[in-house]
């Protein structure tokens, strides 16, 4: 599906749309663009492309506003946001209009290459849960890698977002103590401090205890 896939480009940058376009090509057949938000979503409307990577901050219409108009017609249709701003409410609002992911600018060839690979999920899959409820106030979205607090942002480490997303990869069953061994500490070792540390730090970010130990084979995460 991937070469054949079409792709819509929205950038009011020529000169980093132009650059975009020009990498996509060599990778797609179909490869669409649009200078602003308004442009864009006439273009999705006539075309309705597989896969929409877009710009936050254009004229007429940003890109926020025009995946708000996209999600009218289409709950489904990946799309990728890119921004020169990490604030939360940026981030906030992709996450509630269930965009797959956010580029941090400037856009480069692995960071557009990553963000593909997660569409085709979507793509590829008639549904995918992408983000886990522990509670009414807590959830993850595993595609951004983000923690959800009271509608709030908490940062977490390289480690904490591994465990996480092992854990709720795997969470109609117990995750062995060497399941999270391998993949967290395959190099260096784990030890049982270390590991117990881990989750007890990530259990304060979530506020709750959504992480259940059970004695003497692993742990196991509750989502509702």
């Amino acid at each position: 599906m991937k070469k054949q896939a079409t792709i819509l480009y929205i950038e009011d940058e020529n000169l980093v749309r132009n650059q975009a376009v020009e990498y996509l090509s060599l990778i797609y057949k179909n490869v669409l663009e649009a200078k602003d938000g308004l442009e864009g979503l006439e273009v999705y409307k006539k075309y309705k492309p597989d896969i929409i990577i877009s710009d936050i901050e254009m004229p007429k219409m940003n890109g926020l506003e025009m995946a708000k108009e996209v999600r009218k017609l289409d709950k489904k249709v990946p799309i990728i946001i890119a921004t020169a701003y990490t604030h939360s409410e940026y981030l906030l609002e992709a996450l509630e209009l269930q965009l797959i992911k956010y580029i941090v600018k400037p856009v480069t060839a692995p960071k557009l290459k990553e963000a593909l690979e997660i569409a085709y999920i979507y793509v590829d899959e008639a549904e995918v849960e992408s983000v886990l409820n522990f509670s009414d106030v807590v959830s993850y979205d595993r595609l951004n890698k983000t923690l959800l607090v009271e509608n709030k942002i908490v940062k977490l480490s390289h480690n904490e977002i591994s465990l996480t997303d092992l854990l709720v990869e795997n969470k109609e069953r117990v995750v062995t103590y060497e399941e999270i061994e391998s993949t967290i500490w395959a190099y260096e070792g784990m030890s049982k401090d270390a590991l117990r540390t881990l989750v007890r730090v990530l259990r304060a970010k979530m506020q709750e205890n959504f992480i259940e130990n059970v004695s003497g084979y692993g742990y196991r995460i509750k989502v509702i």
